[in-house]
């Protein structure tokens, strides 16, 4: 049995990305944040469907189409493939935990 919030660790220089499972259809990430953001340049822009929740903290994604939404505890999108995308603000006083499903 694991859990979720144990193993974060405690230098977060970077964003922390844990492959929780990794199956031929099905990708599920942790990911934890502390005042990161995506690359000033480019977007996501992937080839598989993402739906994110936010578990703790808070992010915003913005969309190329301009849209932008705040994630909040148990907030979370579905991401369609292709959908360009990027992370524009994590909280940057405490940890954000996303839970990303990639399929």
């Amino acid at each position: 049995m694991a859990n979720l919030f144990e193993n974060i660790p405690d230098n977060l220089a970077a964003e922390h990305f844990t492959d929780l499972v990794n199956q031929k259809h099905i990708r599920i990430e942790r990911i934890v944040s502390l005042g990161h953001t995506s690359p000033e340049f480019g977007w996501y822009n992937q080839d598989e469907n993402e739906w994110v929740i936010v578990l703790e903290g808070s992010g915003t994604i913005l969309y190329e189409n301009g849209l932008e939404y705040t994630l909040n505890k148990g907030d979370y999108l579905d991401i369609p493939a292709y959908t360009k995308h990027k992370v524009t603000q994590t909280d940057p006083n405490s940890i954000t935990v996303w839970l990303a499903v990639f399929y």
